[in-house]
């Protein structure tokens, strides 16, 4: 049986290029949630106007992988102590938060924020917010890192040192 989580870490090419490559991810899908304006574009969201996060939600097998590691690498793979912004990309549409399914999947949230803060010096800024609607990036968005991104130099810029860490702290997680 799978599960679903929602996470928001900065820009969705970086955030959905790590969780596409982990043993029992069975599908990793770029949008935005925690806005409000319905059905937002990419330029909407990006002019900050809407509330929404650049996010993805990930569908998986609970059985190969735990929610609690998603976010082991959520926090590991991302900067969770700086507001509103990822390096370059500044703006509440590049926040970091956890949209929890459930009260258990919240619980587990403030677990591994609990974790992730020995690992930083500063104090994790993640916010947990409420479960709200998602709106499915546009197509071109979906799978970008795989079919595009090594042309973009924003992604070559950011998205491999973030697989790096990816390869380098969680080597038994990665698909075989």
């Amino acid at each position: 049986m799978s599960a679903t989580a929602t996470l928001a870490g900065g820009c969705f090419w970086c955030t959905e290029a790590v969780y596409q490559n982990l043993a029992g991810v069975e599908s990793v899908e770029s949008g935005y949630i925690g806005g409000s304006k319905p059905n937002p574009t990419y330029e909407e969201v990006c002019s900050g106007s809407t509330g929404h996060a650049e996010a993805i939600r990930i569908t998986y097998d609970p059985a190969v992988i735990g929610y609690g590691d998603l976010l082991d690498i959520f926090f590991a793979t991302h900067d969770p102590t700086t507001l509103n912004r990822q390096g370059n990309d500044i703006g509440t549409q590049y926040r970091s938060a956890i949209f929890p399914h459930d009260a258990e999947q919240e619980a587990e949230a403030r677990a591994a924020m609990g974790r992730a803060q020995a690992d930083w010096p500063n104090p994790i800024v993640t916010k947990i917010e409420p479960l709200a609607t998602w709106y499915p990036a546009e197509d071109y968005h979906q799978q970008y890192w795989d079919r595009v991104g090594d042309r973009n130099p924003y992604c070559m810029a950011v998205i491999p040192p973030k697989l790096q860490k990816l390869r380098k702290g969680f080597a038994d997680r990665l698909r075989n």
